[in-house]
């Protein structure tokens, strides 16, 4: 009977190791996973683009779904002896430059025929253009007001009337601020992504003494005066929208009520999808990421909003529709396909998994030129039996939650309801990757200036992305646009703040660039 007991026991004890074996096994395998996607991030490509090499073996390898037979053969040129596909972008200089000519001749006693002495004359002309750059200039300008006085009343009357010439009102009362430097500390900070401090240095190296306080000052002041009233109508407008966009990031603001500088703030952005005529992006500053955050700044909004797999989306009234990224789920493949070793790759569940989400980015490339009740129509003929075919694989591999497939299935199958959702509608897109190309211009000057030192900042810095993105989106230079908008808001009177939003009725041309003034006079948000 003992041998029996420690039979059993030793049983016991085997199989307990047995499964701490494989629990360590899972573990270590995770760490592997982790280390290697870790190197990934840290050294390899960034792209997400698929890379298809010979001898590859595809889930879906029909030949359609790589062609496309309505699309133009590429242009080729000819570059010794061999042939490539021309460049995207090709370097042209704008017909309207103006023109600098040097003419180089040779002096009156030099034009002598060496041969037979008899004069010389020009039979022909060599021309070669250079593209001259001159950098900003700096000057003052003086405003100079006449005030004028009746000779006769100063002379005879008790009372001389007193008449003053008009001058326009400054952009900020008091300083010696210019629209056009307001503008370009703008343009630099936050287009170019160039902190203040090195505008400072910048200025410094041309003699002028302007503090980033100084800068500062004038960001927040204009902003508060002529663009947070811009700001207002444009979300008025924004909400009005059936589709829109959202997406946040973080913002390190150093003094904060409350908060150590060290703590994460937030940056929100919110925009209008590709349906709109005149699209708009909106940035909000808040201190945290709480789910009541998107609810407040959506109040009175109804229909849909693209987002990502945050929870605090998913909360939002039932009036507000969430439709998932697929981008965000094709992520997570991919994700798990870079933590696995190179020649396990091609073979891998994580490889199966990307391809089907290609395989839907390829259908909605198809149906992009297509009206949108047809593009739904195609939708839920090619599109919806594929991705439940993929739920379906995805539900049946019973995954370990800790992998990088594991996780990838998990996400598709907890955010189905809401990936889902594009079927819904045919002004809806596959993805939410048209906020996440609006918010990277705000991670990429963050990247630069690194944080924001007051609550006031951040604010500011919010309502002049939106301005400046929102006119980048319309075709407008931000530089022309903001001098215009600093020039005349000072002095629009009763003007309604509709004319002024970009692309409308007051914009001048000469803020757009080259190419890009909407057709017709009618603007959607102009107010009588």
């Amino acid at each position: 009977m003992k041998d029996v007991d420690l039979a059993l026991d030793l049983q016991a004890e085997i199989e307990a190791l047995k499964s701490e074996n494989a629990q360590l096994k899972a573990l270590i395998k995770y760490y592997e996973e982790q280390f290697r996607l870790s190197q990934q991030r840290r050294f390899g490509a960034s792209s997400e683009k698929n890379a298809i090499t010979p001898g590859q073996i595809l889930l879906f390898d029909e030949a359609e779904v790589y062609s496309d037979v309505t699309a133009p053969e590429p242009e080729l040129v000819e570059v010794e002896k061999h042939y490539r596909r021309a460049s995207r972008t090709v370097d042209r200089l704008p017909e309207d430059l103006p023109v600098e000519t040097i003419h180089h001749e040779l002096p009156e006693e030099e034009r002598i025929c060496p041969e037979c002495g008899e004069p010389l004359h020009v039979m022909s002309q060599d021309t070669r253009r250079e593209l001259v750059i001159i950098p900003a200039q700096v000057q003052v300008r003086e405003h100079v007001r006449d005030i004028y006085a009746c000779r006769n009343c100063e002379k005879n009357n008790d009372h001389t009337p007193i008449v003053k010439a008009e001058m326009p009102e400054p952009v900020i009362k008091g300083g010696f601020a210019s629209p056009e430097a307001v503008a370009h500390i703008a343009e630099q900070k936050f287009v170019m992504g160039v902190p203040l401090y090195r505008q400072e240095q910048d200025f410094q190296r041309d003699g002028i003494l302007l503090s980033r306080q100084t800068m500062s000052g004038w960001l927040i002041r204009c902003t508060e005066d002529w663009l947070t009233p811009l700001y207002e109508r444009m979300k008025i407008h924004l909400l009005e929208r059936e589709v829109l966009h959202g997406d946040e990031t973080t913002l390190q603001v150093l003094h904060e009520p409350g908060k150590t500088a060290q703590s994460k703030s937030y940056m929100w952005m919110y925009r209008t999808s590709g349906d709109a005529e005149r699209p708009i992006v909106l940035y909000e500053y808040q201190p945290d990421r709480r789910m009541i955050r998107p609810a407040e700044f959506l109040k009175g909004f109804s229909g849909y909003l693209h987002a990502d797999g945050y929870e605090g989306y998913h909360s939002l009234p039932d009036s507000i529709t969430v439709v998932g990224c697929w981008a965000h789920a094709r992520r997570k493949f991919v994700e798990a396909l870079k933590a696995l070793p190179v020649k396990d790759r091609e073979v891998s569940l994580a490889q199966i998994g990307k391809r089907y989400c290609d395989k839907l980015f390829e259908w909605e490339r198809k149906f992009t030129k297509l009206p949108p009740e047809e593009r739904r129509q195609q939708r839920l003929i090619y599109s919806k039996p594929l991705m439940e075919e993929l739920f379906a694989w995805a539900d049946s591999l019973h995954a370990v939650p800790l992998s990088g497939i594991g996780k990838a299935t998990h996400y598709v199958l907890t955010q189905r309801k809401y990936l889902e959702r594009y079927l819904l509608d045919g002004r809806l897109e596959i993805s939410n990757n048209r906020a996440e190309r609006s918010i990277k211009p705000f991670v990429i000057g963050r990247k630069n200036w690194l944080f924001a030192n007051t609550t006031k900042g951040a604010q500011s810095s919010a309502v002049l992305y939106s301005v400046i993105e929102t006119a980048k989106e319309n075709g407008l230079n931000p530089f022309a646009y903001l001098t215009f908008l600093f020039r005349a808001l000072p002095n629009r009177g009763n003007a309604p703040v509709d004319g002024f939003l970009p692309g409308g009725r007051q914009i001048p041309e000469t803020c757009y660039c080259p190419g890009r003034k909407p057709d017709g006079p009618e603007y959607p948000w102009d107010e009588d």
